[in-house]
């Protein structure tokens, strides 16, 4: 699903007009009416409603759910903020639709500015996605006012003083969202970690925009939903066997760190993978073959490290290599043999990250179209070095992707897969309970699993990280966010699998 840019935004609002022949007030009228309709559903009429409004569009917007919120019986509550007499033709509209029963407040300075208490809800309508300048002066005064109160505070669109698609200002004022109700899709700043106190919990709440524009649109941002993952899945077919589904090999464990390997390859194996071989030190040989019968082990020669290549390394259709390895000199000369030698494609991962981050020849190595990468934060520091914030990161994503023509995978609370073309894709899976040790070797494993049965690494990617958050938040449902561990993620892989395909099922 793509995500637009604000003058993406603007522009399908202004196609939708024209080609349903409405008004600009009619569109409002429809965001307005899902938002209340979100807002129905989430708060009862017990708690009293202060909506906010600036002098724009998003403040109409805000004027149009206190009519309607009226309507439904709550007690509302409006505060007209702004020092001078001109506001937008939409916000004219409907402060004349307002009944004259709703509360209307002028504020004009910080004297006017209300005690808000704690157990009421605020609505936040003073700015939307049109904001082109730090918020300061009056709004800056208001905005940290409603942070302090302790109310609930519900954004409509987006936080107040939050810039949609690029860095905002460290000197502007932003409203800290208990909620924000996007219309019609997401924004790309609800997707970055910096903004999580600004946007909170996200919804978003169609309101019709042109499905013309939306399909001919160009965007190099997009969102994975349920729906594109469905289809990515392949069926099993009747008369299949192990080989259909590919060889994989893993290349993981070091002294100290064999879990690293039976996670990996429990993920992998629960992954639909036909067959899978270890390569661990051979320390793990027993380790492995007692928590993971069902894959085949070929222990190294060097009973701490991983220093040899088997001589199979080109019988496999998908190779992972990574979890648990160490950045030994013989491992990291066992990597570079990988890279220059390996015909099937590479999903490296953790320490491997770390070993090619560390060598510019090792990068330089990287087989094109071949590689997917799956670092955390700090890995990809270290491939790319420190940037200024995370616009700037995600702008270090495409440019790595492009130069290597490789896939990464950025891990977090959205992970981010960047392609060759320069393309990002966030994931909507997962939880707070997956930031615990060993959820990337999982999905190290789930990753090469899918690779293996010929899914294009960009499939495996987005397939990957979907359906690893989906196994998160179901373990989350089991054992909840603070108790979960990574062999959680893996006892969950079946029910994710089995929801995508009984969904998948249903759609057909």
């Amino acid at each position: 699903m793509k995500i637009l840019s604000a003058i993406q935004t603007r522009e399908a609002d202004a196609q939708t007009i024209r080609e349903e022949g409405i008004t600009s007030a009619d569109l409002m009228e429809r965001a307005g009416r899902a938002f209340a309709g979100w807002y129905e559903n989430k708060f009862t009429t017990q708690r009293p409603v202060h909506i906010f409004c600036g002098p724009g569009n998003n403040g109409g917007d805000g004027l149009v759910v206190a009519r309607l919120l009226h309507q439904r019986l709550y007690d509302v509550q409006v505060y007209l903020v702004g020092e001078g007499n001109k506001v937008s033709p939409d916000f004219q509209v409907n402060l004349e639709r307002l009944p004259q029963e709703v509360k209307q407040h002028s504020i004009k300075s910080a004297a006017d500015m209300p005690a808000i208490p704690a157990a009421s809800c605020v609505v936040d309508a003073l700015f939307g996605t049109g904001l082109s300048r730090p918020v300061t002066g009056l709004f800056a005064e208001v905005i940290a006012m409603l942070n302090k109160s302790g109310a609930c505070l519900t954004a409509i669109d987006l936080p107040s003083g939050l810039y949609t698609d690029k860095q905002t200002p460290a000197e502007g004022a932003v409203v800290q969202a208990t909620y924000t109700v996007s219309f019609e899709l997401p924004k790309l700043a609800f997707f970055l970690p910096q903004h999580e106190a600004y946007v909170g919990e996200w919804h978003v709440v169609p309101i019709g925009l042109s499905p013309a524009y939306m399909s001919e649109v160009k965007t190099s941002s997009y969102f994975i939903t349920q729906q594109e993952v469905q289809a990515l899945l392949k069926p099993r077919k009747k008369f299949s066997h192990k080989g259909t589904y590919g060889h994989a090999l893993l290349l993981c464990g070091g002294y100290g760190k064999i879990g690293a390997a039976v996670l990996a390859a429990r993920a992998c194996l629960r992954s639909g993978v036909g067959l899978l071989t270890v390569q661990a030190p051979g320390i793990g040989y027993d380790v492995l073959q007692t928590a993971v019968p069902e894959a085949m082990l070929l222990p190294d020669t060097n009973r701490k490290h991983l220093s040899h290549l088997p001589d199979t390394i080109n019988k496999h259709n998908a190779l992972g290599i990574g979890p648990g390895i160490g950045t030994e000199r013989v491992t990291k000369t066992l990597l570079g043999q990988l890279l220059a030698t390996a015909n099937a494609p590479l999903v490296i991962d953790a320490d491997a990250i770390n070993l090619i981050a560390g060598s510019d020849k090792l990068k330089t190595q990287l087989p094109g179209n071949k590689v997917i990468l799956t670092p955390h934060p700090k890995e990809f520091e270290r491939l790319v070095g420190k940037t200024k914030n995370e616009y700037d990161r995600l702008e270090e994503l495409r440019e790595f992707c492009r130069v290597y023509s490789c896939y990464v995978v950025l891990k977090g609370s959205h992970s981010a897969i960047g392609t060759p073309e320069g393309d990002i894709y966030f994931n909507t899976t997962g939880n707070a309970g997956m930031a615990t040790g060993g959820t990337g070797d999982v999905l190290t494993g789930i990753i090469t699993a899918l690779v293996a049965q010929q899914y294009s690494l960009k499939d495996a990617c987005l397939l990957g990280v979907y359906v690893h958050g989906l196994a998160g938040d179901l373990a989350k449902a089991s054992v909840g966010e603070i108790a979960l561990i990574a062999s959680d993620v893996i006892d969950h892989l079946p029910q994710a699998f089995q929801h995508l395909t009984c969904h998948q099922e249903v759609a057909r």
